[in-house]
């Protein structure tokens, strides 16, 4: 993991302008979210079954994370590779019953090293979601 200094780090806004600035840059929420706290992810890339991720942390500071009247407050982003397993089950040895609650592999390494040539395109990414934010009204 490599953290990536930011001036949105401790920055408070509603969780709706989160999403209203940096969903058109790219990053998604999806899944990665509790009621107190979540993760913002812009995808880098997705190289021979590593996936590489720039994460801006979101806390709760109102209400939770399942409405968009959240207010939160922006962590410190940082760099992240998941390694995933590209091993295949060469008997195929897999129930049904298994293969319906099994059915994505979790990270080999969810902190594996981070590749070099992102590292720029990153902070360029970062300093679009600033921006982006700048826009919105800060507490």
């Amino acid at each position: 993991m490599i953290t990536i200094t930011s001036n949105i780090d401790g920055k408070q806004f509603s969780l709706l302008e989160v999403k209203d600035a940096l969903e058109p840059l790219g990053f998604v929420m999806n899944g990665n979210w509790e009621y107190d706290h979540a993760y913002i992810d812009y995808k880098m890339g997705d190289n021979h079954g590593d996936q590489q991720y720039l994460r801006i942390p979101l806390k709760s500071l109102q209400g939770d994370l399942g409405s968009d009247n959240a207010r939160i407050m922006i962590g410190t982003p940082f760099l992240l590779d998941h390694e995933f397993k590209n091993d295949v089950d060469e008997e195929g040895n897999i129930g049904s019953v298994s293969a319906s609650f099994n059915q994505f592999k979790p990270p080999e390494d969810e902190d594996a090293p981070f590749p070099e040539e992102y590292i720029g395109k990153a902070k360029d990414i970062m300093s679009e979601a600033e921006a982006a934010l700048a826009n919105e009204d800060v507490i």
